[in-house]
């Protein structure tokens, strides 16, 4: 159960960094952003947040080998 718990973690940490990413990236091309636009500091703030997630979950997930 703990390593499904870690491949989770993983698996929502990637879906957030690509979803906020996807937006970052429309938002710099002028391009309707899938939110309202607001801030491209906020884009940045949600993949680094999503980026330590995935490392936690990563190396959680090692240490259960």
């Amino acid at each position: 159960m703990p390593r499904m718990l870690c491949l989770g973690g993983l698996v929502v940490a990637g879906l957030v960094f690509l979803l906020f990413l996807v937006n970052f990236i429309m938002g710099l091309g002028g391009m309707g952003a899938l939110f309202n636009y607001r801030s491209m500091l906020m884009d940045l703030a949600f993949m680094l947040c999503s980026a330590i997630l995935g490392y936690m979950s990563w190396t959680a997930f090692r240490e259960l080998r």
